[in-house]
């Protein structure tokens, strides 16, 4: 009988790069996480108030608690760079720099809205900022983010494709066969995971055998970190390691953003599946921005003073948000059949 060959078989990890130190901003840079950070947090406050008025339809996802990760990593791109996430999308808009009335616009289905009205919570759009979804199909934006990154390939530039998914998304089939297109074909593309640590009602230790998602690509020889997503000097610092890593040509890299969402999977969940206790002790000891407010503080360079005057302009500008968007007009009919594909029959 033949006996197995052994001599190729790969017994040690895959190679990837060194793990990432945290960044070292200087006092303005953290001044401007800070501002990020908390611009998100009040404009989803209240965008779940708007919800709960009645004002926004249909679903809603907020991103109460996963701050950092958009502020960390999105602060590090340069322009000609493409972002695609999921539904929980308001943050990722904010952080490229988007203007928030618009996206509150967007929220309450009005003209003014960044998708005109008709693309709601799940589903903004602007290649004006190489945001290209908001996508409501769990999983499916992450073969349409190697598609992104094929077209940086083709075209010849160096720019990268930032494709986000959650832990629920993670046990997707699309997912697996686009990290094998990626690797086969060398694309620039982070594929971030965030972990905040339940898909939907689902506890990910209970829902996935490998709980250790960023070894999720290590068959298809994608290197990947794993990272406190509740830090955003941690999640710069990857962002800089992984950012490096793939505009050299050496293909995808997998970033696991361990974070924590402070809400339901939706405005429609009232997240009995976990104790108040848990959310209560990851807001005392683990919030990005008190961890952020923290730092400013220690610095001898910011006063309690200066922060509270930041979150009383951040609070100004997303009640202006919420009053353009409730005041500005509603689409108009005929708009319905605008933005379509027609096909030839």
């Amino acid at each position: 009988m033949a006996k197995a060959a052994t001599k190729d078989v790969q017994t040690t990890r895959i190679a990837g790069p060194d793990f990432p130190k945290p960044y070292k901003a200087n006092i303005d840079e953290l001044k401007e996480f800070y501002r990020q950070m908390l611009l998100i947090r009040r404009f989803e406050e209240r965008a779940g108030q708007l919800y709960g008025l009645g004002a926004i339809g249909g679903f809603c996802h907020l991103y109460i608690g996963q701050e950092a990760v958009v502020v960390g990593l999105q602060s590090a791109l340069k322009k000609g760079d493409s972002v695609i996430t999921g539904y929980r999308d308001h943050g990722h808009m904010l952080s490229l720099g988007i203007d928030p009335k618009v996206v509150m616009a967007e929220l309450t289905g009005r003209a003014a809205g960044i998708s005109k009205g008709k693309g709601g919570s799940m589903h903004m759009f602007s290649s004006e900022f190489g945001f290209y979804g908001g996508h409501g199909i769990v999983g499916a934006q992450v073969s349409l983010g190697a598609g992104l990154a094929f077209a940086h390939k083709y075209n010849g530039n160096d720019n990268v494709a930032l494709a986000y998914f959650g832990d629920g998304a993670a046990n997707q089939g699309q997912v697996y066969e686009t990290f094998n297109m990626a690797e086969l074909w060398k694309l620039p593309i982070i594929f971030v995971i965030e972990n905040n640590q339940y898909a939907m009602g689902t506890s990910v230790n209970r829902a996935s055998a490998e709980d250790q998602l960023f070894r999720r690509g290590e068959s298809f020889r994608i290197p990947g970190l794993q990272i406190n997503g509740m830090d955003v000097l941690e999640v710069r610092g990857a962002a800089e390691t992984a950012l490096e890593w793939v505009r050299a040509g050496k293909g995808p890299l997998l970033l696991e953003l361990k974070t924590y969402r402070y809400r339901g999977h939706s405005m429609s969940d009232p997240a009995k599946y976990r104790s108040k206790e848990e959310v209560e002790q990851i807001r005392e000891h683990s919030d990005c921005i008190e961890h952020c407010k923290a730092l400013l503080l220690a610095s001898g360079k910011v006063t309690e003073d200066d922060l509270k005057a930041l979150d009383k302009q951040v609070r100004a500008i997303v009640v202006d948000a919420a009053e353009f968007a409730q005041s500005t007009p509603e689409p108009d009919p005929l708009e319905l059949y605008t933005d379509i594909l027609k096909g030839a029959y």
